[in-house]
């Protein structure tokens, strides 16, 4: 099938698009939703990741696809689990951009996502795919996360955490720390706080600079950032990398 493929920067939606490619489908298009301030962060939204959205468009350059972004203008105003379509929620931003994509592109057929646990954020990418008439891919959904997070390694998935909410993660030890690295300590925490290795409660996002499947034509050098924090809990403090310079490398 011809793939547009949902990505926020994150390990999930890369590593997703990697099982896609391995099971036969070919993306031909790229998706972002992004802040309507371009000064703006982290939006704290239930359905999308918006931390590191600046290098996202480096995608585009790094995979040679067309890339379509969207500002969110919506809130999470239908918060049950089973969405109904609800002028003036993210969910509609969702749909107005990939209406436009199959505009844009007739030929695709299917919706690539990274979901893995959230069914507040599968049944929304569900419903948008169902009214589109369009297939929904997410091939991480309910695998175990330890297998999950090993995988992604192991399929060189270079992402970096950009944000971080959790016991026993701090800023100054792992903010731009690389998750090839962070195993280890991931699965401690698991054990100590019940944490979620992948990230899935919110622990800690992820921004991919790399991943040789996917990025072709290059990849992104992260040369400069600062730490907002968020909250200076002592437990599990709030804190998010803000990327001040990156440039893509050519391969």
């Amino acid at each position: 099938m011809k793939v547009v493929s949902l990505v926020s920067g994150g390990k999930d939606s890369c590593y997703n698009m990697v099982l896609c490619q391995k099971y036969g489908h070919e993306i031909v298009a790229l998706a972002n939703l992004l802040p309507s301030q371009a000064s703006d962060d982290d939006l704290d939204s239930y359905m999308y990741q918006t931390v590191g959205h600046q290098l996202v468009a480096a995608y585009a350059q790094c995979m040679h696809l067309p890339l379509y972004r969207r500002a969110i203008t919506g809130q999470s105003t239908e918060q049950r689990l089973v969405y109904e379509d609800t002028a003036g929620d993210e969910v509609e931003d969702l749909y107005c951009l990939l209406a436009f994509v199959k505009q844009a592109h007739p030929d695709v057929t299917a919706v690539a996502s990274g979901a893995i646990a959230s069914d507040y954020q599968r049944t929304r990418v569900e419903r948008v795919c169902a009214r589109l008439g369009l297939v929904s891919l997410a091939y991480l959904w309910h695998q175990p996360q330890a297998v999950l997070l090993r995988r992604m390694i192991d399929a060189q998935v270079d992402a970096i955490l950009v944000k971080i909410a959790a016991a026993g993660l701090t800023p100054a030890k792992h903010l731009g720390a690389r998750l090839a690295s962070l195993p280890a300590q991931l699965h401690a925490l698991r054990r100590l706080y019940g944490s979620n290795v992948c990230g899935e409660g919110g622990e800690y996002e992820s921004l991919t600079l790399d991943c040789p499947a996917l990025f072709t034509h290059g990849r992104i050098v992260l040369d400069s950032w600062r730490a907002v924090v968020v909250s200076q809990d002592s437990l599990a403090p709030v804190a998010l990398l803000h990327p001040t310079s990156f440039h893509v490398e050519p391969r």
